[in-house]
């Protein structure tokens, strides 16, 4: 199986937007691309910012500064130009079903809703990438689910979502080196 090369982060620019909860994957890709030293970079071409880390291989990571609605346009741009299958993708967003501390990790499957996720499978033509949804948790009616994405998290539910970002950080190499069902054995068991 394949090793991920591209980690995306979703959220939407802005900083209007850039502490509510639909920006837990822009979270995690700062967090990251802070502990390894790297800047982010600003690319019309992939219609967002982007850093690399060179080791062995290119590692990649994007923030798509496209609205999340239209975040396949950016993710589809990066991985053309650089050859990166489907499945050495891996998206991280936030996910309503899944409460503030936990993280999962998948390939594939329906967007359960969400838009960045929909738009990444149309603009690539398949579902067949990995996704690592950070828990948000739900606000209890599905009328409430836009307004409650688009706000801050309460400070406890913000400390858990920082929690599980570092918590899913330990397994990185793991993902890099194409370890998944090492890396889902360790981050599940958290």
């Amino acid at each position: 199986m394949s090793a991920i090369k591209l980690f995306v982060g979703l959220g939407n620019p802005g900083d209007a937007y850039s502490t509510t909860r639909h920006n837990a994957g822009f979270w995690w890709v700062d967090f990251v691309t802070k502990n390894h030293k790297l800047s982010l970079k600003k690319s019309t071409k992939f219609f967002g910012h982007f850093s690399s880390i060179s080791d062995k291989s290119e590692v990649f990571f994007l923030e798509p500064h496209t609205f999340m609605n239209e975040s396949g346009k950016s993710v589809q741009a990066f991985a053309n130009f650089h050859k990166i299958k489907a499945e050495e993708i891996l998206i991280i967003h936030d996910e309503l079903d899944i409460s503030p501390g936990k993280i999962k990790l998948k390939l594939g499957g329906g967007h359960g809703g969400h838009n960045g996720i929909k738009d990444i499978a149309k603009m690539l033509g398949t579902n067949n990438f990995w996704r690592l949804r950070v828990g948000i948790g739900h606000p209890g009616d599905k009328n409430q689910v836009s307004r409650y994405v688009l706000k801050n998290p309460l400070k406890n539910e913000l400390s858990l979502i920082e929690e599980s970002i570092f918590n899913s950080y330990k397994i990185f190499s793991l993902l890099v080196n194409g370890e998944f069902d090492k890396a889902m054995l360790n981050l599940h068991s958290v």
